[in-house]
């Protein structure tokens, strides 16, 4: 009796995968015959998706890029959580934590462990940093999942971006850390501290770029498509959610894990150095 209702269960699986398939295979067949009509080519689609020349929203009589309110939505809800998070969930805080207070202090200890590890001497400021800097950059990268729609001035509704996706929000949380380890150098080693970080003057660039270039090639994949009516089913499902969650968890990683070792070096002691040095020699 189990065989042959395991074989039946089987049967029945198989059949709804196939009726899938044949629904999927109709869709592409009928939209072949009668395309959908494009206001622009995929040139002038991933043109835009990297330059926000055409789709533009209006912020208060200026034409913003779409990245800038998403970075306006993302900054807005992180703030708001953090005073409803403070206000109502760490006061009940306790000493045996349960399942809401693990969660919570799950990324905390991660982005704490990670400072202490790579920056032993000053961990206090930069684990508050990594901290920040990694949440906005998961959070923002996950934002473009949502799909929130917006008008441009052409009258477009378009989903507003990731805003790291656009170069300039990228160069800023690039040039944010790096003032970040240039100050450290500073207040810890003085001029010669700021002069040793200012050595590494292409780390903005490359980790400006870094953030950048992952997250864009994914919105461009993403695009293309979306893009072309034979591809447009089901498959931007899986590569869109694919590639957002995959650079959201790498790009935090890798870009909080550079700062939180340049800081390190930045704040390391000059007595030590000369050390490391002697050693070597």
């Amino acid at each position: 009796m189990k065989m042959k209702g395991g074989k039946a269960g089987k049967r029945i699986f198989l059949a709804v995968w196939l009726a899938l398939i044949l629904a999927l295979l109709a869709g592409i067949l009928l939209l072949s015959k009668n395309p959908t009509v494009r206001t622009e080519t995929v040139k002038e689609a991933m043109r835009d998706g990297v330059l926000h020349e055409d789709n533009r929203i209006s912020l208060f009589g200026l034409e913003v890029n779409p990245a800038l309110i998403s970075a306006y939505v993302v900054t807005g809800a992180i703030l708001l959580a953090a005073v409803l998070i403070r206000i109502f969930a760490i006061p009940r805080f306790k000493m045996i934590p349960g399942k809401m207070q693990t969660i919570l202090e799950k990324p905390v200890e991660f982005f704490s462990d990670m400072a202490r590890t790579n920056s032993p001497n000053k961990s206090g400021f930069v684990g508050a940093y990594i901290f920040s800097a990694g949440i906005y950059i998961f959070l923002s990268t996950l934002f473009e999942l949502l799909g929130v729609q917006a008008v441009t001035t052409r009258g477009v509704s378009i989903s507003l971006p990731a805003p790291i996706a656009d170069i300039n929000g990228a160069i800023a949380m690039g040039v944010t850390s790096y003032l970040v380890i240039l100050g450290a150098g500073l207040i810890t080693g003085g001029l010669k501290g700021m002069l040793g970080v200012l050595k590494d003057f292409s780390l903005p660039i490359s980790m400006s770029f870094r953030l950048f270039g992952a997250l864009l090639s994914g919105l461009l994949v993403t695009d293309l498509v979306y893009y072309y009516t034979t591809l447009s089913f089901v498959l931007p499902v899986f590569v869109g959610v694919l590639f957002t969650l995959l650079h959201a968890v790498i790009q935090t990683y890798v870009l909080t894990t550079l700062v939180s070792i340049f800081y390190g070096e930045a704040t390391e002691p000059r007595k030590k150095k000369m050390k490391k040095e002697k050693k070597v020699a």
